[in-house]
């Protein structure tokens, strides 16, 4: 196998961002309607009055302070609470596709080479927007590449799953160098009157070029890479299509995403942070050596917990990244958002670590050292 490297990575950040105030003053106005158009019913114990948010509550349970967003006005207003997008024809580009090619193109620009050089494209995201034609082959296109192209969804942990499949068809001689596409508009399938979920997500896109190392210049060497899954209902979305063929029909509101929170924290941390720690000893590592951790961003308690056990006492700061601050949760783009902008100050040799976890459960490491 030829070894392989990160070469580059790229990062769109949509402009619009929503703060947790924002999103609070309209959730609590939905709230304050709901309860006095069901004012009877809440009275007779027929159904149970609904609770408020506040911006406290978010940043505790959570970290997260605000989200960036493709379309704003509709998510932060209360007769509405989802983003308005409109659909397009066929024959201009898709929303995902658009958001995905402007990370690439900073990706390809970092890189500095010809980008013909680039023999497959994979698209690697939580939110797709169809089924086909692949949206990988669309930003493939845009671009005016050949080879191939697909889309693969590990929910949040598509982005490193996406980085050992590049690190796979590189070392195995398929092609040269891969670009891989993070693009989440997380926004889309989150139900924004769920008191317990409405402020977890945000809208992103990120990009990743991985080359053969003998035609690198600088980046990442990729050391190694582990991937697990193991089946749970604690994480769902059941939007799809086929929700139109049940007998009654279906609003996809409610099968929108949906987590039991405390269950997920319970069982995540102890399999994410066992899996970092035998794949370091695997690879003749030390774990306590790793100058960053670039960590799945779903919750800041989640991730302080995690770097604690993998370095063996509390992290810095500039150890154990953290944008979900002003990210939120971007799926599979959290962790390559925060090696993106936290990667370039190390030195030579320095050894770090990209990490995922999320629904499935799915989890991916992939231990890299400066070059």
């Amino acid at each position: 196998m030829r070894p392989a490297v990160i070469a580059a990575t790229g990062l769109y950040t949509p402009p619009d961002s929503v703060s947790n105030a924002e999103l609070v003053e309209a959730f609590n106005t939905y709230v304050a309607n709901f309860n006095a158009a069901h004012a009877d019913a809440i009275a007779a114990g027929e159904i149970q009055p609904l609770a408020p948010s506040s911006s406290e509550f978010i940043e505790k349970a959570s970290g997260i302070k605000s989200r960036y967003v493709v379309a704003k006005p509709g998510i932060i207003d209360p007769a509405i609470m989802r983003p308005v997008i409109p659909e397009r024809p066929n024959e201009e580009i898709s929303i995902l596709a658009e958001i995905a090619l402007k990370a690439a193109e900073e990706a390809l620009e970092r890189w500095g080479k010809p980008r013909e050089k680039i023999g497959a494209v994979l698209c690697a995201c939580s939110n797709m927007q169809r089924a086909y034609p692949a949206m990988a082959i669309e930003v493939q296109n845009a671009l005016g590449l050949g080879g191939f192209a697909f889309d693969m969804n590990v929910a949040c942990s598509s982005a490193t799953f996406g980085l050992k499949t590049a690190a796979d068809f590189v070392g195995g001689g398929s092609v040269d160098a891969v670009l891989m596409v993070n693009p989440e508009i997380c926004s889309g399938h989150l139900n924004f009157r769920d008191r317990d979920s409405h402020f977890i997500f945000g809208d992103v896109a990120t990009a990743a070029i991985v080359e053969r190392a003998d035609d690198a210049d600088g980046g990442w060497d990729i050391l190694g890479t582990r991937l697990k899954t193991q089946f749970s209902n604690n994480i769902r979305n059941n939007s799809g299509f086929l929700n139109r063929a049940a007998p009654e029909g279906r609003d996809n509101v409610d099968k929108l995403f949906v987590q039991q929170g405390r269950k997920v924290f319970k069982e995540v941390v102890p399999m994410v942070s066992d899996m970092i720690i035998d794949h370091a000893r695997e690879l003749g590592l030390d774990p306590h050596a790793l100058k960053r951790l670039w960590l799945h961003q779903a919750n800041i308690n989640m991730n302080e917990i995690i770097g604690r056990k993998v370095l063996g006492r509390d992290p810095t700061p500039e150890e154990n990244v953290i944008i979900l601050d002003d990210y939120a949760n971007t799926s599979s783009a959290g962790s390559i958002i925060a090696f993106h902008k936290t990667s370039d100050d190390l030195a030579q040799g320095d050894l770090g670590l990209i990490c995922s976890f999320g629904a499935g459960y799915s989890a991916g490491t992939v231990f890299v050292q400066k070059r």
